[in-house]
C-alpha cells in the first residue's frame, strides 16, 4: 500500500473562499490568483472551483497555457509581465494581458509585431519597491505606451506593502494610497490595487475601491493578517488538508527523549506517536515541540524534531488514538475539525503561504468533488 499520508485538496472551501472575495468587494471584478501552481494546491486541480472568477493572474507562461487546455477562455494576466522579448508572441497567440512594469517591456512592445494590440496593466512602485514605475515615472511611462499601436487598453495597477498590518503604528496603506492618487487620479483606465489583504481589510473605503481585486491567499483559505484575525473571522475555509497516519506508538518513561538531538525530554510517562510525515514531504523542519495537529480530530501536538520522513506526536492524552490514527498536519480533519494552517505556520516561525508552496511531488494528491 502506499504511505499513509496524502493533501487533500477541497473544491468546495476554494470555491467558497472566491465568493468571499466577491463579497467583500462586490463592485469589482474578481482575479483567482494561481501563481506558483496554484500556491502549491495545483492549477489543475482548482480550476473549476474558480470558474466563477473573472479571470485568473499568474506569472508562468506554462500554467497560462494550461488554463487554456483547460477550457478558460477569459482573462489571464501574467503579474510579472513578459521576461524577455518573444514572450510577446506568446501572448499574442494566448491572449493574455500582461503588466508592465519597466521600460525594457516597453522597448519589447514596441518592437513587436502584432495583428491584435495588447492589453497591459502599467504597475506603479508606489512604495513597496520591487517591480513598476515610480510615481514620478508613472505619467511617462503611460504615454509612452498610449502612443505604441501595439497597445489597445491600458490599465493601472499597484500592490500594497502592508495592507496586512499597520505601518510604523499608522494606517498600512495610506502612505501608497496617497502615492497612487496624485499620479494616476486624471488617467483613464481600469484598476487593480488590492491583494487578499486589501480586499478584506480596506476594499470598503471609497478610495480603495477599484475594478479588479486580486484574490491570492484568502482564496486557499490562508489569512494574510494572522493572527491579528483568524478564518472564523473572515469566513475562509482551508483549501488544501495535509493528513498522515500513526506508523508506531512509543512508550516513554520521564528523562526518555524523542528524535534527533534529544531536543525533547519526557518529565513524565508519555505515549508517543510516530506520523509517516516529515520535511521531505514538506512540512516544516523547525516546527519544533508543541506545533498544533490534530490526532484523529482532537488538538495535540509534536514532541522532538522533525525528521525528513516522519515526526512524533504527544497521545498521552487521547486514550483512543493509536496506530493507524489519522493526524492532520494542517486543514481538515475527516471528522471536521479545523486546523489553521496559520497558526501551525507562526509555531514554526514561517508563514502559511510557504507552508502551501512547499508539498512536495512525493505526496500524494486528491482533490475532492466539487459539489454542484
Amino acid at each position: 500500500m502506499p504511505r499513509p499520508i496524502q493533501a487533500l485538496i477541497h473544491p468546495a472551501h476554494l470555491a467558497h473562499n472566491l465568493a468571499r472575495a466577491r463579497a467583500c468587494a462586490p463592485d469589482a471584478q474578481v482575479w483567482a490568483v494561481v501563481k506558483a501552481n496554484a500556491y502549491g494546491h495545483g492549477v489543475a486541480n482548482v480550476f473549476e472551483a474558480f470558474r466563477a472568477a473573472d479571470g485568473f493572474a499568474l506569472l508562468d507562461l506554462d500554467e497560462a497555457q494550461l488554463l487554456r487546455e483547460l477550457g478558460w477562455r477569459g482573462p489571464i494576466l501574467l503579474l510579472e509581465g513578459c521576461f524577455e522579448a518573444r514572450d510577446l508572441e506568446l501572448c499574442s497567440r494566448l491572449k493574455l494581458w500582461h503588466a508592465v512594469h519597466c521600460e525594457q517591456q516597453i522597448d519589447w512592445l514596441a518592437m513587436h509585431k502584432t495583428h491584435e494590440p495588447h492589453r497591459v496593466f502599467l504597475k506603479m512602485n508606489s512604495g513597496m519597491n520591487r517591480l513598476g514605475f515610480t510615481p514620478q515615472a508613472f505619467r511617462a511611462a503611460w504615454t509612452r505606451l498610449n502612443a505604441l499601436p501595439q497597445v489597445d487598453e491600458i490599465s493601472l495597477m499597484t500592490h500594497f506593502s502592508d495592507a496586512d498590518a499597520r505601518r510604523f503604528g499608522e494606517d498600512g496603506i495610506a502612505h501608497q494610497m496617497a502615492a497612487w492618487t496624485e499620479a494616476t487620479h486624471d488617467l483613464p483606465g481600469e484598476r487593480s490595487l488590492s491583494n487578499s489583504a486589501a480586499t478584506l481589510r480596506y476594499n470598503q473605503r471609497d478610495e480603495v475601491r477599484a475594478d479588479w481585486v486580486r484574490a491570492g491567499i484568502m482564496s486557499y483559505g490562508g489569512v494574510p493578517d494572522y493572527p491579528e484575525h483568524d478564518m472564523a473571522h473572515w469566513d475562509l475555509k482551508p483549501g488544501m488538508s495535509l493528513r498522515a497516519k500513526v506508523i508506531a506508538v512509543q512508550h516513554l518513561q520521564a528523562g526518555d527523549s524523542v528524535g534527533y538531538g534529544s531536543t525533547f525530554v519526557a518529565d513524565r510517562p508519555m505515549r508517543i506517536g510516530t506520523v509517516a510525515c516529515g520535511y521531505a514531504d514538506g512540512y516544516p523542519r523547525h516546527a519544533n515541540s508543541g506545533t498544533p495537529v490534530l490526532v484523529d480530530g482532537q488538538r495535540s501536538q509534536t514532541v522532538g524534531r522533525v525528521s525528513m520522513d516522519m515526526l512524533a506526536v504527544d497521545l498521552s492524552e487521547l486514550p483512543q488514538a493509536g496506530f493507524g490514527s489519522e493526524v492532520t498536519l494542517w486543514g481538515q480533519s475527516s471528522k471536521g475539525a479545523m486546523l489553521s494552517i496559520d497558526e501551525v505556520a507562526r509555531a514554526a516561525g514561517t508563514i502559511g503561504y510557504e507552508l502551501m508552496c512547499a508539498i512536495t511531488r512525493r505526496v500524494p494528491v486528491q482533490v475532492e468533488a466539487l459539489q454542484a
